[in-house]
């Protein structure tokens, strides 16, 4: 049983033959094995393959094809001759009697009395009646003499049958039309709840999904029913197949409460899939639960347009945020204990404690080694190192005061964000300031996103920076021999997982990046699976965080340029709300009453909206080359004149086309005009050009971004931020692309100037890099990387049935 598996599991193998005793081939040996591998056709399904149901999909066993093989040699037509079986009752003669009707004969157990009769004996010891062996009677007696001039053929026919399992293994590997099941949606009104919603739809199991799709069972790791990952093999197995059309979401600057980005990327998948019966997929990133348990609530989208179940979507998943927390505090347990080490240990001391006597044996471990490497040293035995060499390599000499890596929680916990550790006696004294991140604002987050292989997430995992030594040299994960350990804590999180929306149509669910320090993207892994998956006439729907300025500007500088990838469009989602705020609306705040301007026709607000903030951001999309299809998220309260006016401006301002969605309410079939025109838009051809120059000074990016994206006249970089870039260039940071970390809620610094302001410059407080993930981001304001709880959090409504296990009031 052991090996069976084993080579059930070996790629390699394409065809297993069980040469055992009787006594062995039992039910559960037999059936262990992979019918696509069973070249005997010996097992349950095999044998019920060619009992009922069509040859080509299993295996004729070797012996039984022997003696058709025989009976077809023979002069005379076989149509319409009697088979006389006579003894062996067996799952073999069961088989055989299947294959000789099924090739026109007729079978008999005991009567016999056809003239030109064909008679095939199955018996040990028999004596055959001396009327049997008269001419025109073909007679095949198995017995261990006649088996034995057999062999050849057998032999034969076995190599046969795994040529067959070979082509076939040949033929799945190719790229296979989808044969896409739809889920059919009933909508309701009033719009019932986001959670009611998702659990009156019955979804599908995911694994008929992903067959529906074109997935291999081995490509996939179920878990539970509804949710798998998808191994990266696929990328492999797939390499040759063009990719399909590549269509980015983005937004105007948002209202505090959010356009709908999510929720217009999925009802425009299960416009294209469910109803124009285009491949379709929608790539989002995994929400983290500090903002669903917070204020913001879930994002599977909402309405008749969300990814089901929505439960598991918002909460655990398949446990990639808390492989990144697991990681992530590794680094930050390992940086604190080697600092105590270093402080309280002498070089001999720690050099025989990092490289440990076995059995009177040093040796340098691989990760060790590449250390070494690192300082200049060329030695790989531990007793050749000089004193000085020893020093440089036990000791990091990390400076408290310069340790940039913080742990994370996936809970918005206020009092984490400055916290003392260290203070328990057994850490002699070694106090020092540090704090919290949320789970998703780590770098290993920003990687993950970014990693095209589990080799390049090693080696970025690797180059991440967790501080400086007091003689200004950076340290990274790799100086602390962590890099290879974080590899294993992530080699789960690395793949995509596979989920579904209200209609059936699939969504890839991969990464969460902060959109303000990292670049609020799902992951270039994702959107790259997807891309292969749909076909060349398919379509990849993908979504950037915050607003087109920040998001969009993020994706197509710093996303396309790790990936390679190429947009063929971007679909603007704006909302009238948004454009009132924008064209001089009150201000809106979240859990607050909307102003009566929102909920009542303003067509001046509406216009302002649009010939402000709305163009920019058409502009900025334009400035990269990509045709721009503008979504109108439509709400209840939007009036038609409304809508109308948004549609036209948005076409005078740029836009390929601008169409309303009401897929909210209606679900895919509310997004089918958005569909036709992001299929028209990707049919035109894509001029695709980066903002900016990688070689260009760090600060002449920023300067690039801020005037070109945000519309400010120029850049103010205080002296600490200078100091900064001036170190990071002498480190050879500066080819890096720039991800800007300024507020949401304003193309400009300062969150209440709305619309599109002009004559500011942008103040650049301080610089960072994010060495691992790839960038630099100059922090334009303060940002938070630990958000709070308000007074009424989310948490108060989301409970769960013990009978049932049924959650309620999750959103």
């Amino acid at each position: 049983m052991k090996e069976l598996l084993k080579l059930n599991d070996d790629p390699r193998v394409h065809g297993v033959y069980l040469h055992l005793p009787p006594a062995a081939l039992t039910n559960r040996v037999l059936n262990s094995l992979k019918p696509e591998k069973d070249v005997d056709g010996i097992s349950d399904w095999n044998t019920g393959k060619l009992v009922r149901g069509p040859l080509s999909t299993g295996f004729v066993p070797p012996l039984a094809s022997a003696v058709l093989h025989l009976l077809e040699n023979q002069e005379d037509s076989l149509e319409g001759k009697t088979v006389l079986l006579v003894g062996g009752e067996s799952p073999f003669r069961l088989v055989l009697q299947c294959l000789i009707e099924r090739r026109g004969m007729v079978t008999a157990k005991s009567h016999w009395d056809s003239k030109n009769a064909v008679v095939l004996l199955d018996a040990g010891n028999v004596d055959i009646p001396p009327n049997w062996g008269r001419l025109g009677v073909v007679m095949i007696c198995f017995g261990s003499l006649v088996l034995s001039s057999l062999h050849s053929l057998f032999s034969f026919i076995v190599r046969q049958n795994v040529v067959r399992s070979c082509t076939r293994w040949l033929q799945e590997q190719q790229y296979k039309p989808w044969r896409l099941r739809s889920l059919k949606l009933q909508p309701l009104t009033p719009v019932p709840s986001d959670l009611q919603i998702s659990r009156a739809q019955t979804a599908k199991p995911v694994n008929h999904l992903a067959e529906e799709i074109g997935l291999l069972p081995e490509e996939l790791e179920v878990y539970g029913r509804s949710k798998a990952k998808v191994r990266l093999s696929l990328l492999e197995r797939l390499n040759s197949q063009p990719d399909g059309k590549y269509v980015l979401v983005a937004g105007v600057t948002p209202t505090p409460l959010g356009e709908g980005k999510s929720t217009v990327t999925i009802g425009l998948v299960q416009a294209l899939s469910a109803h124009l019966n285009l491949n379709s997929f929608a790539c989002l990133r995994q929400p983290s639960q500090g903002p669903t348990f917070g204020i913001k609530g879930g994002a599977a989208g909402g309405g008749y347009a969300q990814v089901i179940p929505m439960e598991e979507f918002n909460l655990h998943l398949t446990g990639d945020i808390h492989a990144i927390t697991a990681a992530n505090n590794l680094v930050a347990a390992a940086i604190d204990a080697r600092m105590l080490h270093e402080a309280t240990q002498s070089d001999k001391a720690l050099f025989s404690r990092l490289v440990p006597s076995v059995n009177g044996v040093r040796r340098f471990s691989p990760i060790q080694i590449s250390r070494l490497r690192r300082l200049g040293i060329i030695k790989s035995d531990p007793s050749s190192l000089s004193p000085e060499e020893v020093n440089s390599f036990v000791r990091l000499d990390l400076d408290p005061e310069k340790i940039t890596w913080h742990r994370v929680v996936d809970t918005n916990d206020r009092f984490l964000r400055k916290i003392t550790i260290g203070q328990a006696s057994t850490e002699k004294g070694l106090t020092r300031e540090t704090g919290f991140d949320i789970a998703v604002a780590s770098e290993i987050m920003a990687i993950l996103a970014l990693a095209d292989s589990m080799e390049d997430m090693k080696s970025r995992l690797g180059r991440m920076v967790v501080g400086t030594s007091r003689s200004g040299t950076p340290v990274t994960a790799e100086d602390l021999g962590v890099s290879g350990a974080l590899a294993v804590l992530m080699k789960d999180a690395i793949k995509p997982t596979l989920m579904q929306t209200l209609e059936g149509t699939p969504v890839f669910v991969h990464a969460g990046p902060f959109a303000n320090i990292a670049h609020g993207n799902s992951s270039v892994l994702a959107d790259k699976l997807a891309l292969k998956l749909v076909g060349e006439d398919g379509f990849v729907v993908t979504e950037a965080g915050f607003g087109a300025d920040i998001g969009m500007e993020k994706f197509f500088n710093i996303k396309c340029r790790a990936s390679g990838l190429r947009p063929n469009a971007v679909v603007l989602v704006a909302t009238i709300r948004a454009l009132k705020m924008h064209g001089g609306g009150p201000s809106v705040s979240a859990g607050a009453p909307l102003p009566t301007e929102y909920i009542s026709e303003n067509l001046n607000l509406v216009s302002g909206g649009c010939q402000s903030n709305l163009k920019k951001q058409i502009q900025n999309a334009q400035q990269f080359g990509v045709p721009v299809v503008v979504a109108i998220n439509v709400f209840r309260t939007d009036t038609p004149a409304e809508i109308d006016l948004v549609c036209q401006l948005a076409k005078e301002c740029g836009a390929f086309d601008a169409v309303p969605c009401h897929h909210w309410m209606q679900g895919g079939r509310g997004a089918v005009e958005l569909a036709q025109a992001v299929k028209e838009a990707t049919s035109k051809p894509s001029y695709f050009q980066f903002l900016y120059d990688l070689q260009m000074p760090i600060v002449e990016k920023i300067r690039t971004i801020a005037k070109r994206i945000y519309g400010a006249d120029d850049i103010d970089v205080s002296a600490e931020a200078q100091r900064k870039i001036d170190y990071y260039h002498e480190q050879g940071y500066s080819t890096l692309p720039i991800c800007m970390a300024k507020t949401h809620l304003s193309l400009s610094h300062l969150p209440e100037r709305k619309g599109a302001p002009t004559g500011f410059v942008l103040p650049i407080r301080d610089v960072r890099a994010s060495v691992g993930a790839g960038f630099i981001y100059p922090l334009v304001g303060t940002m938070s990387t630990m958000p709070g709880l308000p007074t009424r959090a989310c948490f108060y409504d989301i409970d769960i049935d013990p009978i049932t296990e049924e959650i309620s009031g999750l959103f």
